[in-house]
């Protein structure tokens, strides 16, 4: 078991998602950075798509039961076990009765540059599978723990590991985290995007600004979006639209001109004009920006998101290489 003593802001059991689901109204949800659970989850032996937490903004304690290991990635909000600094990609061994916390994102020295944490353990967290995920759905109210946020006190059950003893009990090591690219000299965020269905129907002004601009995330953003702040996106017309399908990266604009980018608990049809779509490749940035932090939206045409990708998976077939080879071998 892992035993909340303190949940901080908002931390939920999350997988890769619940997938399949999108004509029944169900969005897929799952952790907002598949990258960083993926990679937490391949440093623990655990297959992908086990369920780990979801932290927001630190400010978390938790207490393990049991001997186990983990693996932080994301901010590491000055996370330490016992005391011990643990930093984020490491893969750490854990004895019973030990406890992890990482400090509070107002904290003095804590949240460098990120908004969330994905922590996954050993064997993964062991709740009840609902349509093929344990994710929680925070607006539907199903899922992980109990369909909700955890709580003080709440019990996490965990998984029988795919590691050995020895495995377990293995000194730390770390690999390296994914590569953030370019920034602005101001430290703005570049995300790439994709020109949206409705990208036409604005003014030229507007689409030039769309890539011009420097967007801030503003505090009214959460797992359904993050809602930007800068210059007004006008489009050629006025009206309503049809409801369409949306999925997490689109960037919609509604009628205040301050566009906002969906995120994995998001709804999945829009009426708003989709001028834009985060490219999948980079999602986990936006996932990790912290509140009022800078974006700046890079335009991209399909075959560099295509290329985008495919650098990203080969970044984690480099991880499961060197540790298969060198931390996991023999493994089942």
């Amino acid at each position: 078991m892992i035993v909340v003593q303190k949940p901080g802001v908002l931390a939920s059991v999350q997988d890769l998602g619940r997938h399949g689901h999108r004509q029944l109204g169900i969005c897929p949800g799952g952790a907002l950075d598949v990258l960083s659970l993926t990679l937490a989850n391949r440093l623990v032996g655990n297959a992908d798509g086990a369920a780990g937490l979801e932290l927001t903004m630190g400010g978390c304690e938790l207490r393990f039961e049991a001997a186990t290991r983990i693996a932080l990635t994301g901010d590491d909000f000055t996370a330490r076990l016992d005391g011990v600094p643990l930093r984020a990609c490491w893969s750490v061994p854990v004895a019973a009765g030990q406890v992890l916390k990482l400090s509070g994102a107002n904290s003095p020295g804590a949240a460098k540059a990120g908004l969330r944490s994905w922590l996954a353990v050993a064997g993964g967290i062991d709740v009840p599978q609902i349509l093929g995920s344990r994710s929680t759905d925070l607006k539907a109210g199903f899922g992980g723990h109990q369909g909700r946020p955890l709580r003080k006190g709440d019990r996490l059950p965990l998984g029988t590991p795919r590691l050995d003893a020895a495995q377990l009990a293995r000194r730390p090591f770390g690999v390296r985290g994914p590569d953030w690219g370019p920034t602005e000299a101001d430290g703005a965020i570049a995300l790439r995007v994709l020109p949206g269905p409705e990208f036409e129907q604005f003014t030229l002004a507007a689409r030039e600004l769309l890539w011009g601009e420097r967007w801030r995330i503003t505090p009214q953003s959460n797992r359904m979006g993050s809602r930007l702040a800068g210059a007004e996106l006008k489009r050629k017309r006025g009206g309503d639209m049809l409801s369409s399908g949306v999925i997490p990266g689109t960037v919609q604009v509604p009628p205040s001109g301050q566009p906002i980018i969906l995120m994995g608990d998001a709804q999945t049809t829009g009426g708003y004009p989709r001028i834009g779509v985060v490219i999948r490749a980079d999602l986990w940035k936006l996932a990790q920006a912290p509140l009022n932090g800078m974006l700046r939206l890079v335009q991209v045409d399909q075959p560099q998101a295509l290329a985008a990708w495919a650098q990203q998976q080969r970044y984690l077939a480099q991880v499961a290489q060197g540790l298969a080879a060198t931390c996991w071998p023999g493994r089942a």
